[in-house]
């Protein structure tokens, strides 16, 4: 390496260091939610909370963002804090009354273990739709209260 070579090297390794790196990605920003259900039907049958913040995911198998088990320890009502990215959110929860960590239905395909939805949507004939659930996270903390009444 000649000595031309060397100074442009050092020169143009000095300039990259004087040179502001970019900016990684910041953070997501989220917020304290605190998820209460009501009204459980079992004082120590799990309680399983399905977090969606995907419209086009909403109650696929498999397609939540986040899952929660939650045991009740003897009460009629669970309190479950989480941090969740701001935006968008809807919560589906089943209770597992039997322990098969299953969603028993019946022939119809209707679930015959307690279940719910945020906004406490009560569906007739058909799942909820992402839209009716949904709730807005955002600021530094929200409540979202479920009833698992029928």
């Amino acid at each position: 390496m000649n000595l031309l070579s060397i100074a442009l090297l050092s020169t143009g390794s000095s300039l990259l260091g004087a040179w502001p790196l970019p900016a990684g990605p910041s953070p997501a920003a989220t917020s304290l939610v605190s998820v209460v259900v009501t009204d459980l039907p079992s004082t120590k049958a799990t309680v399983k909370l399905y977090f969606y913040n995907v419209k086009d995911n909403f109650l696929k198998r498999g397609s939540y963002t986040l899952l929660k088990y939650v045991k009740p320890a003897g009460s009629k009502q669970i309190t479950l804090p989480i941090d969740l990215p701001n935006g968008e959110w809807a919560v589906a929860l089943t209770q597992d009354l039997n322990n098969n960590d299953l969603v028993d239905k019946n022939f119809l395909g209707i679930p015959t273990e307690p279940y719910a939805f945020s906004n406490n949507v009560r569906p007739k004939l058909a799942p909820p739709e992402f839209e009716e659930c949904k709730f807005t996270v955002s600021g530094p903390s929200k409540v979202v209260t479920i009833s698992m009444k029928k």
